[in-house]
């Protein structure tokens, strides 16, 4: 499921860098510790996007001057959503770069038809290599088009998959068809106008700063409905839980499949 969180903005035309995703990841992080549930606090199973508003871009980042700022976050665990919310809402503001937020409501985005072929869009940069200290391998440059990048992420989604304990072996084995297919007209284009869709990001893991490379661009993916809705909810590629590889359906509209969301406070 995927939810919808609404935010007051309290001092508009405040600022967070361009990529901020390891500043959510840590106020997330600081959320679920604050709870106390070791096993909610250990949960690794979720996606969430960057904050979105209306922006205005300056060298310090990206300037937000609506009055409102929404996150997604998106888990196949209820329970868990639930957790971070009852919370997240316990406190009066929390702070992103230089914005105050104040929790204000949640939103349910519906959920959508799951097939073997669906066009995706990267709301939030696509990881296929892990890091560690002091080694560049994954900063490494892969071409989207090669088997090498699907394989990647297909390695990486069925390990996930079968860490979450939700499906057996035997459906494990059946999800062997995966491919993904990149908008080849899109990457030409950015190409042509020397635009990027691969950039570095930083990753923060127990306070050490990783350096990975991120891919950013719509794409087809080809597989079975169960690995479609996974992803979907989970993201895709490496490092989900700390906000990288959302997506969302292309040439879609999420406004039109909202509904208002309850959960119990703690």
């Amino acid at each position: 499921m995927r939810v919808r969180i609404v935010f007051i903005l309290k001092n508009r035309g405040s600022h967070v860098p361009f990529h901020h995703q390891y500043m959510l990841a840590q106020m997330i992080k600081g959320i679920l510790m604050k709870g106390g549930n070791k096993a909610m606090i250990d949960y690794a199973f979720y996606n969430f996007s960057g904050l979105k508003g209306q922006t205005k871009v300056s060298r310090k980042g990206l300037h937000f001057y609506s009055s409102r700022v929404t996150l997604v976050l998106s888990s196949p665990n209820k329970d868990f959503i639930d957790y971070f919310l009852s919370n997240l809402f316990n406190f009066d503001q929390v702070e992103i770069g230089s914005l105050f937020l104040k929790p204000e409501s949640v939103e349910l985005e519906e959920s959508i038809k799951f097939e073997e072929s669906i066009k995706f869009i990267c709301i939030s940069p696509l990881v296929l290599l892990s890091s560690s200290f002091n080694d560049s391998t994954a900063k490494r440059f892969i071409q989207p088009e090669t088997d090498t990048f699907s394989d990647m992420l297909y390695e990486s989604t069925i390990q996930r998959m079968q860490d979450t304990g939700m499906f057996s072996e035997e459906q494990l084995t059946s999800f062997f068809k995966f491919q993904v297919v990149p908008d080849k007209g899109y990457i030409a284009r950015l190409t042509a106008a020397q635009k990027k869709f691969a950039r570095i990001y930083p990753v923060f893991d127990q306070d050490v700063k990783y350096e990975v490379r991120g891919y950013t661009f719509p794409f087809t993916l080809y597989a079975a409905p169960e690995v479609q809705e996974f992803v979907f909810h989970c993201g895709l590629g490496q490092f989900t839980h700390k906000g990288f590889g959302m997506l969302d359906v292309a040439n879609s509209n999420p406004n039109s499949r909202v509904l208002k969301y309850e959960f119990s406070y703690a």
